[in-house]
């Protein structure tokens, strides 16, 4: 079985195919603002212009190796409304001229499963930490059920907030995580966990103030430090509640190798395994998309054009996972 997957909620759009064993081809194309953050109607449009010659090249090495498509998969939801409807457009056309079904796939699922797929991960607790998200989850009872969440804004969205107020360019993690390599000292910053779930707006804010008073590299330390820290306290306790012996990390803030430092600390501490697929899996991809609409394929689960809607607050608690 061989899925076309297409992938453009935010940032990246990316095209793959897919096998059970392997991904076969990969291509992208990612929209970089002049300047601040994502907007969501240049991106929708920088998907739109490069559309043909991302799902093109695709198609193209699908002729090459004289392979059969046997469905479409797309990323339905969550995400920014312009670019999701873009990327259905596409699916829904590609589907009916190849003569496919069709597969609305939950970015967030998808981003766990190739997590899983890539880890050899069987049945972990997961943190999923992105730009627009920060979730800690487990499987119980066919659904990957959240633990813990942000209650305002996303930790990869706390980072690029403040690396935008202290001007640093786009993307602002890696340039964080670079800075703070070279700190001298610990800065305190709120931390804010309340309960299972996370609060990360005032600690960027925090931070951007601490930047006017103190070394750079320090405030990106420290903003490092004690989100992270809060990350693996809300991981730990789901471990526990879940009953859970590994973890996974997925998600484009997962390539920030300190919190994976963190989260394998924690891990060894409790005897537990942790899972951290290739870094050019943790980001948007296509791939992901594709082996999550393989997994739904196989199990006959496809979407009808008239349920194909796009869904931009799409939740993966919503998700029957009945391939696991």
């Amino acid at each position: 079985m061989i899925i076309f997957g297409l992938e453009g909620t935010a940032w990246n759009l990316s095209a793959a195919l897919v096998d059970e064993k392997r991904v076969i081809a990969e291509k992208s194309a990612t929209y970089v603002p002049a300047k601040g953050g994502i907007h969501p109607r240049e991106a929708s449009q920088h998907h739109a212009e490069n559309m043909a010659k991302v799902v093109g090249s695709i198609l193209a090495t699908a002729r090459e190796q004289d392979l059969k498509i046997d469905g479409i998969a797309f990323s339905q939801g969550p995400g920014l409304g312009p670019c999701l409807r873009t990327v259905a457009t596409a699916a829904r056309m590609l589907s009916l001229r190849i003569g496919v079904p069709l597969l609305g796939v939950n970015h967030c699922v998808a981003h766990i499963e190739v997590g899983k797929w890539q880890s050899e991960a069987q049945d972990p607790a997961i943190i999923y930490v992105s730009g627009a998200n920060s979730q800690v989850l487990a499987l119980r009872r066919g659904r990957y059920r959240i633990f813990g969440e942000t209650l305002d804004i996303s930790i990869g969205n706390a980072i690029d907030k403040f690396a935008r107020s202290v001007g640093l360019a786009h993307p602002g993690g890696p340039k964080v995580e670079e800075l703070a390599r070279n700190a001298k000292q610990y800065i305190s910053l709120p931390y804010t966990v309340k309960g299972m779930d996370l609060s990360f707006s005032g600690m960027s804010t925090a931070a951007t103030e601490a930047a006017k008073k103190h070394d750079l590299a320090d405030v990106c330390h420290s903003l490092q430090e004690t989100a992270f820290a809060m990350l693996v306290e809300v991981t730990e306790r789901a471990m526990a509640h879940a009953e859970k012996s590994e973890v996974l990390l997925v998600g484009g803030v997962g390539a920030n190798k300190r919190l994976g430092q963190m989260l394998n600390t924690m891990c060894e501490e409790r005897g537990a395994k942790f899972h951290l697929p290739d870094r050019k899996y943790m980001g948007d991809n296509g791939s992901m998309i594709a082996y999550n609409g393989l997994l739904m394929l196989k199990c006959g689960i496809v979407t009808p054009i008239s349920e194909s809607h796009v869904r931009p607050g799409y939740r993966p608690d919503e998700v029957d996972v009945v391939w696991a």
